[in-house]
C-alpha cells in the first residue's frame, strides 16, 4: 500500500514520501505527516535477532513506500557503516537502574547522526525518482548538533549545497569548532547575532518566501531542509526506539509485551515525536517523558495545555535544548486535533502573531501518553556528578537533564516500569560543563584541555570527531544579523542581491 503525506495546514493535497523529503517544508508552511501511522509487520520476537540495519529497513519500508527495496537498503547500508565507532550503531548501556540508549557513536558524536547519515542518501534518491535537475540547497538552522551532522552528511554530495545558520553565542566551543572547520566545496556556515529561535524562524521564512523561490529557480536552485521539520529526518529516528525495545527483549531485561517508559531530552520535539510514532507502530511504550531544561516551554504546555513562548530565553549548559519554539510539536497538535488542518493552522498563526496558543480540553485529553518534566542547571550538574560517583558513567548535559527528570518521575509516581533514557550526545562535546559538574576545580581549565582530563576519568578514548578539530583550520567566518539571512543566502548562492 502506498502511504501518502499531507501538510499539517492543508488536508486536501497529498504527496509521496520522496516528494515530502525533497520539499522539506510544505508550500503552505506546514509540516508533512503521513496520512496514518503504519503498523510494524514483524513481531518483536523477530526484531530482537536483527541488526540495526535490518531493523531500519523493517521500520522505514512502512513509511517510505515509494522507495524500492533496493533503493531503501542501499540508503541504509550507505548510512550505517564504518562511520559509526561501534558495530551495533546504537549501544544499550545499563546505568544504575536505567538503560541508556547511546546515540552518539556517529561521525559528529550526537544523536543527529542517526538520521543525518541517511538523509543525504534519501534526498538524492528522491531527486532521481522525481527527475529533479536543479541543485538542492539544504537550508538549516541549528542549536548546535544538527548543523555539524548535516554538514558532514552533505559535504561534497553532488547536486547539493548546504547552508547552516547557528546562534553565535548559543553553542558550545566544541560545537562551534565542529561547524566552522567543516570541509566541503558545497558547505557554508553562518553565525547569526541572535538565538536559535531567530535562526529557525528565519529559515522557515525563507522557505515561505515565494519571490525568493522564483529567483533561485531561475538560477537553478531549490530549497530543502535537514532540520527535523523534514520527514526524512523524523522517520529514521523512529528506528532506534524499535531497536532499543527489541534489544531489551533479546537481553532478557524485559518480557515480550512488557511496557517500558522512555525519557527524551527535548528541544525541538522531533526526537520524542519519533518515540510517539514508534509507540503507534506497536512498540510497547507506556509513558513518553518529555525532559526540558530551564527553557521549560514544553513542560508548561503538558501541564497546562498552553504553549507560550513569551518568556525569557535562557542560555544553559544543554544548548541543543535552548529552544522556545518547538517546531515538531505542530505534528502532534495536528494529530490531537483529529487531523484538523484548519484548527492547527489557527493555533500556529496565534503562535506566530501572539506568541502563544491554548489547546482545547478534548485535545489535552489525548496527551495522556506524555509526561513533562524539567531540570534546573543545578539539578543537571548534580545528575552528572552523582551518576559518575555512583556508577563511573559519564554523561553529557542533555542526557543528564533526561536522567534527572526520569529519576524524579519514578520517585514521585512510584512507577517501577523499566526506564529507557535517550543519551543524545557524547560528554566530549560538552567537556567543560561535564567536568566542572564532576569537580568545580576544573572550571579554570580551557575546554579543549579538559578533553584529556575527561578521557582519564571516563576511561573512554577521545572520539575521532574531537581529535579532528583540535588543530583544524577555521574555514567559515561569515556572520550576519537575523534580519540579513535572505541577503546572506543570496550572496552565498551568487544570486543577485
Amino acid at each position: 500500500m502506498n502511504l501518502l503525506y499531507k501538510s499539517t495546514r492543508n488536508a486536501e493535497k497529498t504527496v509521496t514520501a520522496s516528494q515530502a523529503i525533497l520539499k522539506g517544508l510544505a508550500e503552505d508552511g506546514g509540516l508533512f505527516v503521513p496520512e496514518n501511522i503504519p503498523k510494524l509487520d514483524v513481531t518483536m520476537e523477530e526484531l530482537k535477532d536483527m541488526t540495526y540495519q535490518e531493523t531500519a529497513y523493517e521500520v522505514m519500508k512502512q513509511f517510505l513506500t515509494d522507495f524500492t527495496e533496493e533503493e531503501l537498503k542501499h540508503c541504509i547500508e550507505s548510512a550505517y557503516d564504518q562511520k559509526f565507532d561501534t558495530e551495533v550503531i546504537a549501544p544499550l548501556v545499563k546505568v544504575g537502574d536505567t538503560f541508556h540508549l547511546e546515540l552518539f557513536h556517529g561521525a559528529t558524536i550526537a544523536f543527529k547522526d542517526m538520521a543525518l547519515s541517511i538523509l543525504p542518501h534519501l534526498l538524492t534518491t528522491a531527486a532521481k525518482k522525481n527527475h529533479v535537475t536543479k541543485d538542492i540547497v539544504i537550508l538549516t538552522a541549528t542549536s548546535g548538533d544538527t548543523g555539524k551532522a548535516a554538514l558532514a552528511g552533505f559535504a561534497d554530495v553532488p547536486g547539493t549545497k548546504i547552508i547552516v545558520f547557528y546562534p553565535k553565542d548559543g553553542v558550545s566551543k566544541v560545537q562551534e569548532l565542529q561547524m566552522v572547520t567543516q570541509k566541503g566545496k558545497n558547505t557554508s556556515v553562518v553565525a547569526i547575532h541572535g538565538n536559535f529561535d531567530n535562526a529557525q524562524s528565519g529559515v522557515k521564512a525563507l522557505f515561505e518566501d515565494k519571490a525568493l523561490e522564483e529567483e533561485l529557480d531561475k538560477d537553478g536552485y531549490q530549497f530543502s531542509s535537514a532540520n527535523s521539520i523534514n520527514i526524512g529526518r523524523l522517520v529514521p529516528q523512529v528506528v532506534y526506539y524499535v531497536y532499543a525495545y527489541a534489544k531489551l527483549l533479546e537481553n532478557e531485561e524485559i518480557q515480550s509485551g512488557e511496557q517500558i517508559n522512555v525519557t527524551v531530552p527535548t528541544g525541538n520535539f522531533g526526537n520524542i515525536l519519533a518515540a510517539y510514532y514508534a509507540k503507534q507502530m506497536g512498540v510497547p511504550i507506556a509513558k513518553l517523558i518529555c525532559a526540558s531544561n530551564e527553557n521549560k516551554v514544553l513542560f508548561d504546555f503538558f501541564k497546562t495545555g498552553k504553549y507560550d513562548r513569551n518568556r525569557e530565553f535562557v542560555l544553559t549548559s544543554s544548548p541543543s535544548m535552548d529552544i522556545l519554539i518547538s517546531s515538531n510539536l505542530e505534528r502532534l497538535i495536528y494529530a490531537i486535533a483529529g487531523q484538523d488542518a484548519k484548527k492547527n493552522t489557527e493555533l500556529m498563526e496565534l503562535l506566530k502573531t501572539e506568541g502563544y496558543y491554548e489547546i482545547t480540553p478534548e485535545m489535552k485529553e489525548k496527551l495522556n501518553d506524555f509526561v513533562g518534566g524539567y531540570a534546573s542547571e543545578e539539578e543537571t550538574e548534580a545528575a552528572i556528578r552523582e551518576t559518575y560517583h555512583s556508577t563511573g558513567y559519564v554523561m553529557d548535559t542533555h542526557t543528564a537533564v533526561a536522567s534527572r527528570v526520569c529519576k524524579v518521575y519514578r520517585e514521585n509516581i512510584k512507577d517501577n516500569k523499566k526506564a529507557l533514557v535517550i543519551s543524545t550526545a557524547s560528554p566530549y562535546k560538552f567537556a567543560k560543563s561535564v567536568m566542572t559538574a564532576i569537580d568545580g576545580s576544573y572550571g579554570t581549565m580551557d575546554e579543549l584541555a579538559l578533553i584529556d582530563e575527561l578521557e582519564k576519568i571516563s576511561q573512554t578514548p577521545v572520539p575521532k570527531a574531537i581529535e579532528e578539530i583540535r588543530n583544524a583550520a577555521i574555514l567559515h567566518t561569515k556572520e550576519c544579523n537575523a534580519d540579513e539571512m535572505k541577503k546572506t543566502v543570496k550572496e552565498i548562492l551568487r544570486a543577485e542581491v
